[in-house]
């Protein structure tokens, strides 16, 4: 999932996580990664993480990016709002195809076969946003006016209507994922 560390940081547990992500892929069992995860499963590949221009924090549009591989993933949508707050993104690492973007952030999201790392949180609920608004107060305030920071209350602005096609998005992408669980 997520958390406020980069995957650039010196902690002990990232370079044993980094090898289970290229045991789990290599194996042909399929990972998912959101945001954290997306940056730990590019950096697995050979992919960089490096500061993003702006933070995104709060609804932001995402659009699909106009390939096969997207296509597989997403059918005919061709973006949605999807929910941010990161201040790093990912490389996409070799041999994986980008499937969402955004005007702030281009790699929004990757897909390898059955993997797939994401940069943007499709897994929100309202406890979810109201927490990480709640925990995340001084970085919020820290960014000053950037566009690409929402505060708290323009966070929960038709919070109800934006999760429920949160919801529509995140069910295509876990759909598709979960096929790659069937034993070949």
């Amino acid at each position: 999932m997520g958390g406020p560390m980069s995957v650039n940081d010196e902690l002990p547990w990232i370079s044993p996580l980094l090898d289970l992500i290229r045991q789990t892929m290599a194996s042909n069992r399929p990972v998912i990664g959101h945001c954290l995860g997306g940056q730990l499963m590019s950096k697995a590949l050979g992919g960089h993480v490096t500061r993003n221009p702006v933070k995104e924090i709060g609804w932001h549009a995402v659009s699909v990016v106009e390939s096969p591989d997207a296509q597989q993933w997403f059918g005919d949508m061709t973006g949605f709002e999807s929910f941010h707050w990161h201040g790093e993104t990912f490389a996409i690492p070799a041999g994986a195809t980008r499937i969402l973007q955004s005007v702030a952030c281009t790699n929004q999201a990757f897909v390898l076969g059955k993997h797939l790392g994401m940069q943007c949180h499709v897994e929100m609920t309202a406890g979810m946003i109201r927490e990480w608004c709640r925990s995340g107060a001084e970085e919020i305030e820290a960014c000053g006016l950037q566009a690409t920071v929402q505060r708290p209350e323009e966070m929960e602005v038709g919070i109800e209507a934006r999760l429920k096609a949160l919801n529509k998005a995140a069910e295509r992408l876990y759909t598709h994922w979960i096929q790659g669980l069937v034993h070949d």
